[in-house]
């Protein structure tokens, strides 16, 4: 197919060429434009080529366009993805009714939309089609010549980069789908639809999303000719391989036999990232660098497919800072890992039947505190899921260093766990002329080692082996000892694990010398040394600008908006579903403390902490806990700091939790972050770790303009059912007249504190700021104190720093504070009631503070602790909040509601024109007619002597012509928490047709009631 564009209006036109016509290919053109004054929303048509005009058109690229891979905003602009170079890579089933073959993309380019501003940039050129470790997209420079100005660069070229690298995949025929494994395809009993894949291994699903609605609102024979043309390409990320053999022939006929070995592995996208940037497990229970690998050997007679899996170990943990060859492992949420834990392996075990795990992590210190929260986690999960999941534990590396790498193949295949879940598991095996499947693979391996690359590749190698040795014993035992098999066999997985490694680390596997040719050579022990320096360069220094743009490929950029085709009904059912919120969600109240203690760089002390922690009798549902000078700010902390004092108020805190009286709950510690003295903890019920979601943390330095972390941010946010908290502890720039170092601290701390995926402060809907903000009070000594002795507050708030530059708009806007009616929480004599009398005598003020916004949050208290640890007091807050819970069925139905309910039309009625007659009305009453000089709007026949009567609104749908208001008397609106039963009854029950009423002039709305201030419970003196 051709690239062709046209202007006024700018239109891209996807035509289908001679060539294509001539297999068969209906002649069609897909067009594209954008909606006018968006940057999201494209208007797309698909045409018979004989009503498209091209005459004018000009062709945009002399490459043969393969496909579409999608539509995505980048940088305000809309960008249409097509494959302009590919090549075969083979035939994964030459005996197969219908071929199967793979393509393997070289080249994709990115032609805009909605400017010509990109035109000139987007010019050909032709990649080499394969690449090795030193052709890596991300390791290649364009450098211009000395002095030159840096050429600008295309806003999807980092897309370019990651697409263009001879890691992406899709079929070249129009029926089968290279997304899922073999037995998955040849058990479906539907008929093939190209709306039917795996969506854990599609890689452009979120920019093709919206041309495959568009596939599905065409009628069948359109759809039908679509599917023909392959417009619309789905692909694959990892590897495929197909190699052709010969095999020696039975004794009865002398013809050799010909078969074909591939191998394909499925990267998964949903937890898609680089080495250091993405580990672990998220919320949902995906894991990095999950990957399916498939083994297929297919005959004339018969197709065997064999499946396993790798994946991070699936807890929350990550890597940070600068990493070298001795890796620092952190697990994020030792105790709240078990929902995600579980969902992962529910997930397998639904997908795959039984699973056992391989894990291959080693005694080292990092290795072996994964290993065994890995195996606290899988006996948890046992006792749910039961014998359906198992472990087994093989240290790879000891195994090398007393064995050698040949012990490994032998040891591996001696294992008992490993022998008995081979023959238990099985393999696939279908005809392979008709497809009907045989025998069915009943589990999986689930193998995982730290990076999941050079050490699972070795022992994914030696099970894929070991199971067709089974196979073939039942088929062909002879062709067990066939050298070409074997040889065939051992070049793909060693293409595997360089292909897995070079997207994941920027590298070649490691091992693969070994893995080719069974034997550890000189040259293969100096390439690893190589690629473990070039990993170690390229996961430090490159790698977080290629996470961006995976995240931006795969939609998870906070600020994104997916492209969306322009559809009048589908746009105003996702309005109309928005404005009716309250019909599918409901709300629950849970309660926040938010603390701030500046302890000082002291240990805790036998001082008790309830006191703080639990100023009224209630129990917390969230506790977020900011601690500052944690550590001394001393010149070794900066550059090293000790976790171990953090650890040390960590089991201060939990301990004071577990043993308050008349305790209610069990509290766990989901979250902790330490930034040098700043450190910020988050405790939650034990209860409620299965509805809090995508834990983050995040830190943001500001000492030493950027360089020190002596001064700085923490921040941990998190999703409670379908509501976004942020909690940031920080500790500003001290000194009494620094307030303009301390204004510029928190726009650094805003302006840099990012956390995964794009998302800033202001992203979520509620945030709370517990901090020692170092805000003074500009009053004298004798009188700060004096007013402080008497508690009259009024004038100290009047001279306080804080309050002023948020009166002036310069920090914190749009937050709130609590009224300050408690003493200045700094600065006293340590273990007294007195304010410094030392040699500085400091003049006291309410440094220690907590801000806040959010729609959701509610003050309750606000106040200090009377804990004199430290030489300053801790502060405390009481938040209310309202969470709100969305109920996704009920959501979907009230969609389908509202889609029939606009697309059925009653007889003799157009659907286009009850479209065009679709208003949505406002909250807002009509106005008046405005008053002039000489009459006045109460003067007339309506308003008799200036009196207004408001008019009351019956009952139903009088003047409602709108068909997605919602009734009072609607089946799903009545209430909210309806049962499954009541919602089911309630969509089968008959639309009543909307009657729009005779609109009539409404008097203007009376002034809105002001609503009152929340009562703010005044502070205790203790």
């Amino acid at each position: 197919m051709n690239l062709f564009l046209g202007e006024n209006p700018r239109t891209l036109y996807l035509v289908t060429s001679s060539q294509d016509e001539r297999r068969g290919c209906p002649a069609r053109v897909l067009v594209f434009r954008a909606a006018p004054r968006s940057s999201s929303q494209a208007i797309v048509e698909f045409l018979p080529k004989t009503e498209v005009d091209l005459s004018n058109a000009i062709k945009l690229t002399t490459r043969i366009v393969k496909g579409c891979l999608g539509l995505i905003s980048v940088a305000n602009d809309m960008f249409l993805a097509v494959i302009v170079s590919a090549t075969e890579v083979g035939n994964t089933r030459p005996a197969s009714a219908t071929a199967e073959t793979v393509v393997q993309i070289h080249d994709v380019g990115f032609y805009c939309l909605s400017s010509s501003t990109w035109d000139d940039l987007m010019v050909d050129g032709v990649p080499s089609p394969g690449y090795g470790d030193q052709s890596d997209p991300y390791m290649r420079e364009h450098a211009s010549g000395p002095g030159a100005p840096p050429p600008p660069e295309h806003p999807c070229q980092p897309l370019r980069k990651i697409m263009s690298g001879g890691t992406f995949y899709y079929a070249m025929e129009p029926q089968w789908d290279l997304s899922s494994r073999l037995q998955r395809r040849l058990s479906r009993n539907e008929p093939w639809d190209a709306a039917t894949y795996d969506d854990r291994f599609v890689w452009n699903e979120y920019i093709v999303r919206s041309l495959l609605d568009f596939r599905e609102r065409l009628d069948a024979v359109e759809r039908m000719e679509l599917d023909q043309c392959q417009f619309i390409v789905l692909a694959i990320q990892g590897y495929v391989g197909v190699s052709t053999l010969a095999l020696s022939a039975p004794p009865t006929n002398g013809q050799p036999t010909v078969a074909t070995i591939s191998l394909i592995s499925r990267l998964g996208w949903k937890r898609a990232g680089t080495r250091f940037n993405t580990r672990g497990v998220d919320d949902d229970g995906n894991c990095a660098n999950f990957v399916e690998t498939e083994t297929i050997f297919s005959t004339d007679q018969h197709c065997y497919s064999y499946i396993q899996v790798r994946g991070s170990v699936p807890l929350f943990w990550e890597q940070q800072g600068l990493q070298t060859f001795g890796q620092r492992i952190q697990i994020t949420r030792p105790q709240a890992s078990q929902p995600a834990f579980d969902r992962h392996f529910h997930g397998l075990v639904e997908e795959y039947g039984a699973v056992h795990a391989i894990n291959l992590l080693g005694q080292k210190e990092n290795e072996a505190t994964l290993t065994a929260a890995y195996a606290r986690h899988m006996q948890i999960a046992r006792n749910s899921v039961g014998d359906t999941v198992g472990i087994t534990n093989f240290d790879f590396h000891a195994a090398v260093k007393y064995g050698g790498h040949e012990s490994v193949f032998r040891e591996i295949r001696r294992l008992e766990s490993v022998v008995d879940n081979i023959d238990r598991f099985g393999f696939a095996m279908a005809d392979a002329g008709s497809g009907e499947i045989i025998t069915e693979q009943k589990g999986i391996f689930r193998t995982n080692c730290l990076d999941c690359l050079d050490r699972t590749n070795f022992v994914q190698d030696i099970l894929s082996r070991t199971s067709l040795e089974q196979y073939l014993m039942h088929v062909r035992r002879e062709w067990i000892h066939a050298t070409t098999l074997w040889s065939n066999h051992a070049e793909l997985w060693a293409e595997n694990g360089d292909a897995l490694s070079r997207i994941y680390a920027g590298t070649g596997a490691l091992n693969t010398s070994f893995t080719r040719s069974g034997k550890r050579t000189l040259g293969g022990l100096l390439s690893d040394a190589t690629k473990s320096v070039s990993r170690a360069y390229i996961n430090n220094f490159q790698d977080k600008g290629k996470q961006v743009a995976i995240d931006m490929f795969v939609g998870n950029l906070s600020s994104q908006h997916p492209v969306t085709i322009f559809d009048p009904i589908h746009d105003s059912v996702s309005a109309a579903l928005e404005n009716r919120l309250a019909e599918y969600s409901t709300t629950k109240q849970c309660s926040i403390f938010a603390g701030t203690y500046n302890v000082n760089g002291r240990p805790p002390s036998t001082e008790s902490l309830l006191p703080w922690l639990f100023p009224r009798p209630n129990s917390p549902d969230i506790f977020a806990i900011g601690f500052q000078e944690i550590v001394p700010l001393t010149a070794q902390q900066i550059i090293q700091t000790d976790p171990e004092k953090r650890r040390v108020w960590e089991a201060k805190i939990v301990d004071a939790l577990q043993k308050r009286p008349e305790k209610r709950s069990e509290y766990i510690l989901l979250r902790s972050h330490q930034l040098v003295g700043t450190a910020l903890l988050v405790l939650v019920k034990k209860e409620l770790t299965a509805v809090i979601r995508n834990v983050e943390a995040a830190s943001h330095k500001t000492g030493l303009r950027g360089m020190s972390g002596n001064k700085g941010a923490v921040g941990i946010r998190l999703e409670y059912h379908d509501t976004t908290f942020c909690f940031l502890t920080a500790h500003l720039a001290a000194g009494h007249s620094n307030f303009a170092e301390r204004n510029a601290d928190y726009r650094t701390i805003v302006n840099g504190l990012h956390f995964l995926k794009g998302k800033t402060i202001d992203s979520h809907q509620n945030v709370v700021w517990l901090a020692d903000t170092n805000y003074r009070i500009d009053l004298d000594n004798e009188r700060v104190r004096a007013f402080s002795q008497i508690d009259d507050f009024d004038a100290l708030v009047a001279a306080d720093q804080l309050r002023r530059v948020m009166d002036d708009r310069e920090v914190f806007v749009g937050y709130q504070e609590g009224p300050l009616l408690f003493r200045p929480t700094y600065k006293y004599d340590p273990q007294s009631d007195q304010y410094d009398t030392s040699e500085k005598m400091r003049i006291p003020a309410w440094t220690d503070r907590i801000l806040f916004k959010g729609p959701n949050l509610d003050l309750a208290v606000y106040s200090r602790a009377e804990l004199k640890t430290s030489d300053h007091r801790p502060v405390f807050a009481l938040f209310r909040a309202d969470v709100r819970i969305i109920d996704h069925l009920k959501r979907d139905a009230l969609r389908s509601l509202l889609l029939d309910n606009v697309t059925t039309t009653a007889p003799g009625e157009k659907l286009d024109e009850k479209l065009a007659s679709l208003t949505f009305t406002s909250d807002e009453q009509d106005l008046p007619p405005p008053s002039t000089d000489e009459v006045a709007w109460w003067d007339g026949d309506d308003h008799l002597n200036g009196i207004v009567v408001p008019l009351v609104k019956n009952g139903g749908h009088a003047g409602q012509t709108n068909p997605f208001d919602s009734d009072s008397e609607s089946p799903i609106s009545s209430s909210p928490s309806s049962s499954e039963e009541e919602l089911y009854h309630a969509l089968q029950a008959p639309i009543v047709p909307i009657v729009p009423a005779t609109a009539q002039r409404r008097p203007a709305p009376p002034p809105p009631v002001r609503a009152s201030k929340p009562t703010i419970e005044p502070a205790d003196e203790q």
